[in-house]
């Protein structure tokens, strides 16, 4: 049985120094990666700003956004969809998703400092957590807190936003893969990438990252496969 997803609302307060229009972006943005938007659902101007309460302004602002990071499909005047996944595309997601990343582990290495490590291990406890709870939408904000925290530890103009998008683009298919088969299969790979951290070995973060990415789908059954896709 599918899990129930909770309706799209506010989920962060605005700053005072963050405009409305990135507020609305970011929120949207964050509901896709964790899977709050199923693949093949549409999405209208006068809905979303109804649940963020705000004008459809912003929320057309987002939209375009969105669309240009491939996250959204324009489906009509003012209506937007999550995309729908085949097989081949997210083969090719996974594979990009692997050479990127693994780059940008290798790049971040020797940023990485004693504080940053302590902050990787706590997300990583969140996530135990999330898995022994099965809790999945803390899961996938989790795991992308640790990515992101890994890769962020060295300033990227070009590979973090090309790594973001990845995500956006299979964020929904992961909530529907991940509530249909379940999380306990799941190897906790970010034990691995920390340890190598510590031993300073890019070889053996590349190798843990690289795991960590294909676990997640190389693990699920073809089966599986074919009747998350549906």
């Amino acid at each position: 049985m599918l899990e129930k997803v909770r309706a799209i609302g506010p989920t962060t307060k605005r700053d005072d120094y963050e405009t409305l229009q990135e507020w609305v972006y970011q929120e949207l943005r964050q509901s896709i990666i964790t899977g709050r938007f199923l693949p093949g659902r549409n999405m209208t101007l006068r809905g979303v700003a109804e649940a963020l309460n705000t004008s459809p302004m912003p929320v057309r602002d987002a939209f375009g956004r969105l669309v240009a990071e491939r996250a959204l499909a324009t489906v009509g005047k003012g209506r937007v969809t999550i995309p729908r996944m085949s097989q081949d595309k997210l083969e090719e997601l996974c594979g990009a998703r692997v050479a990127l990343e693994t780059l940008a582990a290798e790049r971040a290495l020797p940023h990485i400092d004693g504080r940053r490590l302590r902050t990787l291990r706590k997300i990583d406890s969140g996530i135990d957590q999330a898995l022994q709870g099965g809790d999945i939408e803390t899961l996938l904000i989790k795991n992308h807190q640790f990515h992101f925290t890994l890769y962020g530890a060295t300033p990227s103009q070009v590979l973090l936003p090309m790594i973001e998008s990845l995500w956006l683009q299979l964020g929904p298919f992961m909530r529907t893969a991940l509530a249909r088969i379940g999380i306990s299969y799941l190897t906790d790979r970010h034990v691995e990438a920390m340890d190598a951290i510590k031993r300073r070995d890019a070889r053996a973060l590349r190798d843990a990252i690289e795991a960590d990415i294909r676990d997640g789908i190389g693990s699920v059954r073809e089966d599986e496969l074919r009747g998350a896709l549906e």
